[in-house]
């Protein structure tokens, strides 16, 4: 894993909304940062994700790039952006990993740690 990746995270809760069958859903942001502490750029290539809602059920979620991109990070640099998802239940949690291709031409992945998905006040 990438040590000269710094990666965090913060979510905000945005509301309910019904989907089929007018099951309720609860809808987060979350706004990622990461920053290229290494002497050499670096370009986000896919991201794998873990999903697991309060019930414990998991969903994977892994594709190209983050919002259609696939940025270049240059050394010292740092890349923000705000996606959503939507869980079941009021509390939840994300975590995954990024996989960059290096200056070299060698890919590698760095780490998303835990973060919360939660209702305001919804957890002690």
């Amino acid at each position: 894993m990438l040590k000269e990746i710094d990666i965090s995270v913060v979510s905000k809760y945005l509301g309910q909304q019904k989907q089929a069958a007018d099951k309720l859903v609860y809808v987060f942001s979350y706004t990622v940062n990461i920053c290229n502490n290494s002497p050499y750029p670096v370009q986000l290539l896919r991201r794998y994700w873990l999903v697991t809602n309060g019930d414990g059920e998991k969903v994977e979620v892994e594709g190209d790039g983050v919002i259609g991109e696939q940025p270049v990070i240059m050394p010292q640099q740092c890349f923000d952006y705000t996606s959503a998802s939507i869980l079941k239940t009021p509390v939840g949690t994300m975590q995954g990993h990024y996989e960059f291709e290096l200056h070299d031409g060698n890919l590698d992945k760095a780490a998303i740690p835990v973060f919360s998905l939660a209702i305001p006040n919804s957890v002690h």
